[in-house]
C-alpha cells in the first residue's frame, strides 16, 4: 500500500500549475464533484451526497489549493470548507438567502453603505474558490454588476459622501478583475482627496497565491493610497511556501495584510486550530485582525456554534497566545452602527 504522505506529495507535484500564470491556474479549476472526489482518493458516495448542493450552489477548487488537502482525508479541513454536502439542502430557522440584510444597504447597484465612513463596492460576482459557508452564496451578484461606464457612478457617490474616506472593494473577489481595470479604477478612487485608504478583500491570493504577479505590484506601489489588503484564512493549512511568498511581496509593497477568519464547526473550533491559525498567520507577516461567527446564511447552518461556544473558545486561545494574535471575536448584526465585539470568556488562574 502506497503511503498516504506519499499520494498527497505527489498530488502536489503533479498539480499542473508551476510556471502558469493565475489566469491559466483559475481555468483549471476544478469544477466537477466526481473529479474532486476521484483527484483526492475520497469514497465514491461524497460525489453522490452532495450532487443538490452541487447544483444549488456549484463546486470551484483551484489546484493550487487543491494541493494543501491530504489525500484520502474526508476530514480535512480545508476539503470541508470547499466541498459540497447534503446538509447544505436542509432548511434550518433563523438562516436565510440575506443574512446581513445588505438589501437594505444597497443605495445604488454595486454599492452596499452600511458605515458612516467607508463604502463597500461590489466590484465583481465571481470567486477564485467557492466556499460552501459564504454569506453572499445567494447575493443577487446579476443586479450589482457594473460594466465599465457605470463605474462613474461610484465616484459620483463618493462625492456626494465627502465624509467617506475608505472604499472597500468586495465582491465575490475584486482580485478576479484584471490588472489593467483595477488600475484604472483605482486612480479614479485616488483622485478624490477625501480617500485616505483602498481595502480590498480578497481569498484569490490564499487560493492562487501567482495572483500576486507583477502588474498588480506595480499598481499597487505607484498608488498614492494606504492600502490594506483583508486576506481570508480559516485554517493554518492553507498558508504554504507559495502563499507566504505571495505576502512578502505585497509587504515589501507597503502593502498592510490582515486576516479575517470564520469559526467553522469541525474545522477550526478548537484551541489547537486557533493558536495555529494565528502563529502561522504572523509568521507570514500577516496579522489576525476579526474572526467572526458565522453569519446565518441558508445552506450553511451546520458549520455554526453559538456565540457562547465562540466566546468559550477563544477564551481558552487567550490563555495561549499574545494580545497582538488575538483576533477580535466579533459578529455582524444588521442594524448595528459597527461590527459587534465579543470579549473572550476567560477562565480563572486556578481553574
Amino acid at each position: 500500500m502506497i503511503p498516504i504522505q506519499t499520494l498527497h506529495r505527489d498530488l502536489k507535484e503533479n498539480t499542473p500549475t508551476t510556471g502558469a500564470s493565475w489566469k491559466q491556474q483559475l481555468s483549471e479549476a476544478i469544477t466537477s464533484l466526481p473529479e474532486l472526489v476521484s483527484a483526492l482518493g475520497l469514497a465514491k458516495k461524497l460525489a453522490t451526497q452532495g450532487q443538490a448542493a452541487h447544483q444549488s450552489f456549484r463546486l470551484l477548487v483551484p489546484r493550487p489549493y487543491l494541493s494543501r488537502i491530504e489525500y484520502g482525508n474526508p476530514n480535512d479541513p480545508l476539503l470541508l470548507q470547499v466541498l459540497p454536502d447534503s446538509a447544505e439542502m436542509h432548511a434550518v430557522t433563523g438562516y436565510s438567502k440575506d443574512p446581513l440584510e445588505e438589501a437594505d444597504h444597497n443605495p445604488q447597484k454595486a454599492i452596499v453603505h452600511k458605515y458612516k465612513r467607508r463604502l463597500l463596492v461590489i466590484a465583481t460576482g465571481t470567486c477564485a474558490v467557492n466556499c460552501r459557508y459564504c454569506f453572499r452564496r445567494h447575493f443577487p451578484y446579476g443586479e450589482n454588476q457594473l460594466a465599465q461606464a457605470e463605474w462613474q457612478s461610484v465616484i459620483d457617490y463618493l462625492i456626494a459622501h465627502p465624509a467617506i474616506n475608505e472604499v472597500i472593494l468586495s465582491g465575490g473577489d475584486p482580485l478576479m478583475m484584471k490588472d489593467s481595470l483595477l488600475a484604472r479604477r483605482v486612480q479614479q478612487i485616488e483622485a478624490l482627496p477625501q480617500i485616505k485608504r483602498l481595502r480590498i478583500h480578497s481569498r484569490l491570493p490564499v487560493v492562487i497565491p501567482d495572483r500576486v504577479c507583477d502588474e498588480l505590484l506595480a499598481w499597487v506601489s505607484a498608488s498614492r493610497l494606504d492600502i490594506v489588503m483583508v486576506w481570508h484564512i480559516n485554517h493554518a493549512n492553507e498558508i504554504d511556501a507559495e502563499v507566504k511568498n505571495a505576502a512578502k511581496k505585497l509587504r515589501d509593497a507597503k502593502v498592510t495584510l490582515l486576516n479575517q477568519g470564520v469559526i467553522l464547526k469541525g474545522i477550526n473550533d478548537s484551541v489547537e486550530a486557533q493558536v495555529n491559525l494565528s502563529e502561522t498567520l504572523f509568521d507570514a507577516g500577516i496579522m489576525p485582525y476579526y474572526m467572526f461567527t458565522l453569519d446565518p446564511v441558508e445552506g450553511a447552518a451546520h458549520f455554526d456554534i453559538s456565540i457562547e461556544s465562540a466566546q468559550q473558545l477563544m477564551g481558552k486561545v487567550a490563555a495561549e497566545l499574545p494580545g497582538y494574535l488575538m483576533p477580535k471575536l466579533a459578529k455582524e448584526i444588521p442594524g448595528k452602527t459597527a461590527k459587534s465585539v465579543f470579549a473572550p470568556t476567560l477562565s480563572s488562574a486556578n481553574s
